[in-house]
């Protein structure tokens, strides 16, 4: 259990002094400091932390402890350790880039992981410092997603060394894991062979929690090394595995835009109450035509995609491209990797606008997922990235007409994740049961409206906690203490970043934005920038 920095702890104080007086006040110091005192840990492969002792208090991150990525995914995967790695992590690299895995499913495409990994690249030994472990709450695994949005409410104060350095160690394992498995989306803290699921086929590493393949959770990674830098101006975590990384998600999303002729991806879960989550066509996904949209497997409630192009996770990608172009010119300089950045964003809002639009109610609204070849499926869930989370992705203005009919969409009971109850409205998801809203929603609500709205949306999350003072995953519109999850980090860090703005300091301006967000951009329903 780590002691609060005390940087975070006057944030705390602060934010409960500005919301006196209503129920937000009384938990938004529990709520910022949950993640940090409960959930995070030194990575395996850190070297432990000088001056601490396993299970105890620990002050702080201590710097300069090295952590190795290992080697030899040029077009493949070696056996053969680089640079001392322990055995267990060269056989998490093995057993987790391969095209197949272990474990065998008939038909697979005679395509490899050469066709996703950069070539010439290697996962070379890097000097890498402390990397930490951020698992998302009651479930042991470090989810790509989750550990970003978790720890956003800390760059309010990142300039703090000691806040600092421990994102920077967050996003070290965020790297560390891309390159063991990029198709993953939740990792162990280290190879311990644990996995959710454990007869998903084919079997994951033994780094690999689960293995579902959700473009969004690419972004993750991407997302907080540029807020990182915008934070604190340090780019000592931009480092040679960033940059492999950066071209391997990349390259990735390239392979993905032809998801049926070149991917290597599958997933089956053949039995136990979440079979349902296989993909069809022997785990390889429902049919999808080209669209410049890159394909996704799951969507971020962990829930399996319909049609394939997932739009707010497309519109994601899109901007976090924009700003990975940044990082490339500016930091890594390489040229080839912004260019390619630029015009891989062109091609996946092409894809959005011409695929994607569709009317409602004589509105051009967005879908939520497509497939290319003329299905649409109009909702919106209450995880992020979401229909209404686009102008917190950075994909457009919270003003721009394209998504304020979305939103309208998406905020009403044309949306069939839509509730409204006695305590609540909001979106739910199909993965918790009907007529329970999610607090991530609820915030998000917020995010993206009216300053009148966000404050409604903080004291609407604050009252709606059962008497724990910790958000929930998702809770009955009409019964508050009929909840899902009673830990979820996730959660928690969406109600300090909207308290944060809703007292005059959010942190959405570290965080790459489109330039048809910007002012004086095209928008999104006015064509290409």
């Amino acid at each position: 259990m780590w002691a609060v920095p005390e940087s975070l702890s006057m944030l705390g104080r602060r934010l409960a002094g500005e919301l006196r007086g209503g129920p937000a006040g009384a938990i938004v110091e529990r709520c910022l400091s949950n993640t940090w005192a409960t959930a995070m840990s030194w990575g395996a492969g850190s070297g432990g932390v000088p001056g601490g002792s396993a299970g105890g208090v620990v002050r702080g991150p201590a710097r300069g402890l090295s952590s190795d990525l290992s080697g030899g995914l040029a077009g493949g995967v070696s056996s053969s350790p680089v640079g001392g790695v322990p055995e267990g992590l060269s056989d998490a690299l093995s057993a987790g880039l391969s095209a197949g895995h272990s474990g065998t499913l008939p038909g697979a495409p005679s395509v490899g992981m050469s066709d996703v990994l950069p070539q010439g690249l290697s996962a070379g030994a890097s000097d890498a410092s402390a990397e930490v472990f951020v698992k998302t709450g009651d479930i042991p695994a470090m989810w790509l997603r989750d550990s970003t949005a978790q720890v956003r409410p800390y760059l309010a104060v990142a300039t703090d060394p000691e806040v600092g350095d421990v994102l920077v160690g967050v996003s070290r394992r965020q790297i560390r894991c891309v390159l063991l498995d990029p198709y993953a989306n939740a990792f162990n803290d280290g190879p311990t062979g644990a996995h959710g699921e454990p007869g998903d086929l084919p079997t994951p590493g033994d780094w690999v929690w689960e293995r579902k393949y959700e473009l969004d959770s690419l972004c993750a990674p991407l997302q907080l090394a540029y807020a990182i830098r915008r934070a604190t101006g340090r780019e000592d975590h931009l480092d040679e595995a960033f940059h492999r990384a950066a071209r391997q998600i990349v390259r990735l999303w390239r392979v993905e835009q032809s998801h049926h002729t070149r991917s290597p991806y599958r997933f089956v879960r053949p039995s136990g109450p979440f079979a349902g989550d296989s993909l069809p066509l022997n785990g390889h996904g429902a049919a999808v035509g080209w669209t410049g949209m890159t394909w996704s497997g799951f969507r971020p409630s962990d829930d399996a995609c319909a049609h394939g192009y997932l739009v707010p996770a497309n519109a994601l990608a899109s901007a976090t491209l924009h700003g990975l172009a940044e990082l490339a010119a500016a930091v890594l300089d390489d040229t080839e990797l912004a260019h390619e950045c630029w015009q891989l964003a062109d091609e996946i809002d092409a894809g959005i606008l011409a695929h994607a639009v569709t009317e409602v109610d004589s509105d051009s609204v967005l879908a939520y997922e497509v497939d290319g070849l003329g299905a649409t499926l109009m909702c919106d869930d209450a995880n992020l990235p979401s229909l209404l989370s686009l102008p917190l992705s950075g994909w457009c203005a919270s003003e721009d007409p394209l998504y304020r009919a979305t939103r309208r969409f998406a905020l009403s009971e044309l949306n069939p994740s839509y509730f409204s109850g006695s305590y609540a409205s909001g979106i739910g998801s199909t993965h918790t049961p009907d007529r329970h809203i999610w607090p991530l929603a609820i915030a998000t609500a917020g995010l993206t409206g009216s300053a009148d709205e966000a404050a409604r949306a903080l004291e609407t999350l604050a009252a709606t906690t059962a008497g724990t003072g910790l958000m929930h995953e998702s809770f009955h519109v009409d019964s508050p203490g009929r909840f899902t999850r009673d830990w979820f980090g996730w959660a928690n860090a969406m109600f300090c970043e909207l308290a944060l703005e809703v007292c005059g300091g959010g942190v959405r301006h570290f965080f790459p934005v489109h330039p048809r967000a910007l002012p004086g951009g095209a928008g999104a329903g006015g064509g290409l920038a």
